[in-house]
């Protein structure tokens, strides 16, 4: 990887205004509209704006409006997206709430460190499109960083976590640690918040304590340089689907016996970050393989 300066933009260059224009709340199948009203005051009180819901059981209403307080605006601009795959599908980082480890769990992080893995992923990502205008790839400069939050009475499923990056869990009562899904979009988006004022200020002052009380159940692994824009989310779909009938192709995997082959794949190209040119090198070998 390149260790050229000239990608590197100090964190003061942006407001905090900039770095929330790259993050947005993504509520999938909610059950209740006052838990989305309730959420976009939440969002707005911490300065986001950004909201997408996902086949919620019940349209936004009246109820929402009356929970959103000073977030109405939030509400009439949210995005409604009958699928997670279609709501993240341009998004390049991918964070997820859950109170729990689940079944091929993806790394766990406090609020503040996603704060910082958000924050510094912004940087890098925004400081390769703005020195590279020549791109043969059509990738916007602003990057697109999506957190989940699941449904009221039991958050996201396992397959919907296998979308996330990284998950983030909130230090809570070990005998009940689960949250509102409007107080865990409160919750963390006020560590996002803290964290911006401290990230904006100075770069001298960017060392967040990564020995967090969550044991991560895997190693978090950072990239610290890239030289190209990272992949998108629909970007590692496409690739773990392409492996995955390579695989099969080649009978090194059983079709009707695929288990936990994909949500493997899936996390294998999240741990690698994945940036777009190792995207094009895998999917020219991947159709080179498929063809011989």
């Amino acid at each position: 990887m390149s260790n050229d300066s000239s990608l590197a933009v100090a964190p003061s260059a942006r407001t905090v205004s900039d770095y929330f224009d790259c993050l947005q709340v993504v509520m999938v199948n909610t059950t209740l509209p006052a838990n989305i009203g309730s959420a976009a005051r939440a969002m707005h009180t911490m300065g986001l704006s950004r909201l997408t819901v996902v086949d919620p059981k019940l349209p936004i209403d009246e109820t929402s409006v009356s929970h959103a307080a000073g977030g109405n605006d939030l509400l009439s601009s949210a995005l409604i997206a009958p699928t997670l795959e279609s709501a993240i599908s341009d998004c390049q980082l991918v964070f997820a709430a859950s109170s729990r480890s689940r079944h091929l769990p993806r790394p766990v992080v406090t609020p503040t460190q996603a704060a910082k893995i958000m924050f510094d992923f912004i940087d890098t990502q925004s400081a390769l499109g703005a020195n590279d205008s020549s791109r043969d790839i059509a990738i916007s400069s602003k990057p697109n960083i999506a957190i989940l939050f699941g449904r009221e009475d039991r958050g996201l499923t396992n397959e919907e976590l296998a979308y996330a990056d990284y998950h983030i869990q909130i230090d809570a009562n070990p005998a009940y640690p689960v949250l509102n899904v409007a107080s865990a979009v409160q919750v963390i988006a006020s560590f996002i918040f803290a964290y911006a004022q401290t990230h904006t200020q100075t770069a001298d002052n960017l060392d967040t304590d990564l020995s967090a009380p969550v044991q991560p159940t895997l190693d978090v692994h950072l990239r610290q340089q890239w030289d190209e824009p990272a992949i998108t989310q629909q970007q590692l779909q496409q690739l773990t689907q392409r492996t995955t009938d390579l695989m099969v192709n080649r009978g090194l995997a059983n079709s009707e016996h695929l288990k936990s082959l994909p949500s493997r794949l899936s996390r294998l190209g999240s741990r690698l970050q994945l940036d777009q040119k190792e995207y094009q090198l895998l999917s020219a070998l991947i159709a080179k393989l498929s063809k011989d």
